[in-house]
């Protein structure tokens, strides 16, 4: 009776199982390379795309199913911040300074607890306008031209920011969609915030997710900063830290 049972289940049904429940990773290195019949489980769509079933990966939008499964879930898998140094750990490296007044840009100890205690420095502005930003090439970072314009992933955009408790100063941020040729498509600018003087604010966080804009995303420019609006000598102005911009292909 056993062996009748064995025999009923077909050796690529048994076979697609074990992969399964083998870590990816594994499966495109070490499995694929076993045979034929392996690598043509290993690059079927079915088999991402039961993968994804099974660990509850979603495309945010299912009317927009991928093109490539394997792709998706590996992008999925590997979300994470695409902007260098946001935490001030390496001083100003990663970031183009575009605006450098009063006594310019620097990165000190956080003065305010930050509610993931892991963040300990911020980036400093001061009494002129400062501004830095970041450009990202999306290809560069793995994403190809096919997978944005196909799937049209959000982006979801953070920022901290904080005043100190006995100066004014104003806080600002700008994020791009660019296309190859570095010409908008979506752009995210609020209104500027300002601080009174002998304020209480704790940390504060600027979220934005960009969704549906459309089909030519190739960069992302990140551009924030502040001023301290009493003109003091030193580095008044608005803190800044913990910035990020991610790539979310799935569900959360």
């Amino acid at each position: 009776m056993c062996s009748g049972l064995r025999s009923a289940v077909p050796l690529a049904v048994v076979v697609e199982e074990i992969l399964l429940n083998l870590p990816a990773h594994q499966v495109v290195r070490v499995c694929r390379l076993v045979c034929h019949e392996w690598k043509e489980l290993v690059d079927s769509a079915a088999h991402w795309r039961e993968r994804c079933r099974r660990e509850g990966i979603q495309p945010q939008d299912v009317s927009r199913p991928p093109d490539n499964w394997c792709q998706f879930y590996f992008l999925t898998k590997k979300r994470r911040n695409l902007l260098k140094n946001p935490r001030a750990e390496d001083k100003l490296q990663g970031w183009t300074i575009v605006q450098n007044g009063g006594h310019r840009w620097v990165a000190e100890e956080n003065r305010k607890p930050f509610p993931d205690e892991t963040v300990t420095k911020c980036f400093v502005t001061s009494y002129g306008l400062c501004m830095k930003q970041q450009l990202i090439d999306l290809k560069k970072e793995g994403y190809s031209d096919a997978f944005m314009d196909q799937l049209q992933p959000h982006i979801k955009i953070s920022d901290w920011y904080a005043p100190r408790f006995d100066c004014g100063c104003q806080y600002e941020i700008s994020v791009e969609l660019l296309d190859r040729r570095k010409n908008p498509i979506c752009t995210f600018q609020p209104q500027k915030v300002f601080f009174q003087q002998w304020n209480d604010e704790p940390w504060c966080q600027m979220i934005h997710v960009f969704k549906d804009y459309g089909p030519g995303v190739r960069f992302i420019h990140f551009t924030h900063g502040g001023v301290d609006t009493q003109f003091w000598a030193g580095w008044y102005g608005i803190r800044v830290t913990n910035s990020s911009v991610e790539i979310c292909p799935a569900k959360e």
